[in-house]
Parts: C-alpha cells; sequence; structure tokens
C-alpha cells in the first residue's frame, strides 16, 4: 500500500458513491432476479426458534471458537453465525461452512504497522487450522484491502486448502495471483452477478458497496446468501449499500450483519458508516434480525489512532431500529460464540 492514499482509501474512501450511484451497471439474470426478488420469498413469519448463545466466563479471551454438536445440515434454512472479530465471520448456512474475510494471521496492519497496527481482543490465538479441523466448504471475499483480503491469511489458507472454492470481487485478483500457492476454484463476482456454489444450494448474489478510489472504479462487494428460494443474509462490513440497486430488484434479507456505529478521521470524513444508515438498510431489506458489527472494537496502535473517532451508539441504533422497524430484533454477537436462527 503507498502511504496514506492507499492506507485510507483503503479504510475506505468511501462512501461518496455508495448512495444512488450507477456506476455498476451490472445487470442480474433472470434467474437470480427470480431467486432474490421479494416477489418470490415465502409469506413472512418470525423463525420457529432461535438460540443465542453468550460465552461462559472460563471462556472469555481464550481464543477458540465454541462449537455445538448439532448437526444442520439438512436444513436450507437454518443459519449460525459466529462473530471472529474485525470483520471476519464464519457462517454455517444450511449446513454449509463458509469464511468470510478472515484474518487469522497476525495483525491487520495494511502493511504500514507505523500508520495502523490492530490485533483481536479475544480471539488472539485462533488460526486457520482451527477451522480447517472441520472443514470449510467456501471463502467469501468482499473486499480487496487487507481487513477483507488479509494476503498473510490467505497465503496460509491456500497453502493448507488449495482446493478450497473462493467467491470474491474482481478486485481482489491481484492479491489472490500473487500468493504463493493459489487457489484452484475462483469465482469473481460483479456486482448484480450471482452464482450458485457447491455449499449445498446456497446462492451467493454480490451487491454494490464502498468505491475505494476514484469514482469510476469498480466498486467492492457486499452479498445475499440465499437457500431454499429464501434470501437468508446480507452482509456488507462498512454499511456502505447502493439504495436504488436494492429497490429496483425488489431485495430483501432475514438477517442484515452491519456496523451501526460509525467510524471518523477529522473533518468527519467517514471510515465505516452506521446510525441512520443501518437503520435505513434494514428497512430496505425488511430485516428481522439485525447483527451489529463491532469491527473497530480493536487493540490498535500506530498515528491514525490518534485521530480516528466513532460517531453515535449501539444504544442509540437500537432506538432508531424500534421506530422505523418496530418488528426486527436486534443480536449481539460475542465473538467466537455462535447465534442461532432456524427459518424452517
Amino acid at each position: 500500500m503507498v502511504a496514506m492514499a492507499m492506507a485510507m482509501n483503503g479504510l475506505h474512501q468511501l462512501i461518496s458513491t455508495s448512495s444512488g450511484s450507477r456506476l455498476f451497471a451490472a445487470s442480474s439474470s433472470c434467474s437470480c432476479r427470480r431467486i432474490f426478488s421479494i416477489a418470490h420469498q415465502p409469506p413472512l413469519r418470525r423463525p420457529r426458534s432461535i438460540a443465542v448463545r453468550s460465552s461462559s466466563s472460563s471462556s472469555a479471551g481464550a481464543g477458540v471458537v465454541r462449537e455445538e454438536d448439532e448437526d444442520s445440515s439438512s436444513n436450507q434454512g437454518q443459519l449460525k453465525l459466529t462473530y471472529l472479530e474485525i470483520n471476519s465471520w464464519l457462517w454455517e448456512v444450511g449446513g454449509a461452512r463458509i469464511l468470510v474475510d478472515p484474518i487469522l494471521a497476525g495483525n491487520l496492519d495494511f502493511g504500514a504497522p507505523w500508520l495502523f497496527d490492530a490485533a483481536k481482543k479475544r480471539l488472539k490465538h485462533l488460526g486457520i487450522h482451527d477451522l480447517l479441523t472441520k472443514g470449510l466448504d467456501l471463502l467469501l471475499i468482499t473486499q480487496s484491502l487487507d481487513d477483507h483480503c488479509h494476503a498473510r491469511t490467505l497465503a496460509q489458507l491456500a497453502a493448507a486448502a488449495p482446493g478450497l472454492p473462493v467467491v470474491t470481487t474482481p478486485n481482489a485478483r491481484p492479491i489472490l495471483d500473487a500468493l504463493p500457492t493459489p487457489f484452484r476454484d475462483v469465482t469473481y463476482l460483479e456486482p448484480g452477478q450471482s452464482t450458485s456454489t457447491a455449499c449445498k444450494g446456497v446462492r451467493i448474489l454480490a451487491t454494490p458497496g464502498p468505491v475505494l478510489g476514484p469514482p469510476w472504479q469498480r466498486p467492492e462487494n457486499g452479498y445475499i446468501l440465499a437457500a431454499a428460494d429464501r434470501s437468508l443474509l446480507y452482509y456488507e462490513p462498512h454499511c456502505v449499500y447502493d439504495r436504488s440497486f436494492l429497490e429496483d430488484k425488489g431485495l430483501r434479507a432475514e438477517v442484515v450483519i452491519t456496523p451501526v456505529v460509525k467510524q471518523l478521521l477529522p473533518g468527519n470524513f467517514i471510515l465505516v458508516a452506521g446510525q441512520e444508515d443501518a437503520v435505513q438498510l434494514a428497512s430496505l431489506l425488511r430485516a428481522r434480525y439485525v447483527v451489529p458489527m463491532s469491527n473497530g472494537d480493536v487493540d490498535a496502535k500506530g498515528l491514525l489512532t490518534a485521530v480516528l473517532s466513532n460517531q453515535g451508539t449501539a444504544e442509540a441504533f437500537k432506538a432508531m431500529l424500534a421506530e422505523a422497524l418496530p418488528e426486527a430484533q436486534v443480536l449481539d454477537p460475542t465473538p467466537g460464540v455462535p447465534l442461532h436462527l432456524d427459518f424452517t
């Protein structure tokens, strides 16, 4: 990364083109529109059951992901969402295990630790092999910068599992091509494109995320994941979205994962959106559940830490959401502890 331009274009130059931008003219195919359209969603109803598990005091800070005994592989309507800190997740969608934006080898520093160097607070010792022991079905990458496409982690993961299927933005191609051992099965999705994976019927639709550069540059990705003709999950890790894209395609999602507290540089330059933007996102997608991310909650050092600030609180977001979308529930994740949702 070249000095501050890349670092904080990276830490998300942003949002200037996110709402109302028409730069991503990629259109969905008829099949994509059919699968992800509101018109073809099953009737709205609350999940049959939900089990939200919190960590015990004995496991706090242990750096492990708590696994459960039950097998959800036979059920396309089940979600298990495990937050791995920063922008990283382990999802089980209908039994398929999907690793998202992993940072599992060293700190997050964008190649300039003097500027910014962040370590996880809880899952400090979690590594690649801890997740591979139970198998992975897919690696999902949203963006091309180090806090999503972490080269040290990807090098270890590709060396250990080169056959692991990958779905990502084309912006990540230079990073993936430069890995010492390449992944053999990579699908690049432009916003508006979708793919069926080997993940037991899961379909992934790419949605427009932030533009990390000049306005004519390709945006990064968010994603909607669907199974059994139901759009289960929306994810974009900076609360940057194109309202017209979501509205024009009639998209919705049962669960929205998003930051809810804004992160700012001096002059109100937004690195990560949230607050009213997150409320609007949940309302657009008619979410039943919102899972807030705390991607700024790290042990950080470097010059940037002196000028980074937060705007808003999780409590303020919950109050705004209750007024705008009273049926929605907020589920606060604990790193390493799965949230379970059953929509069957």
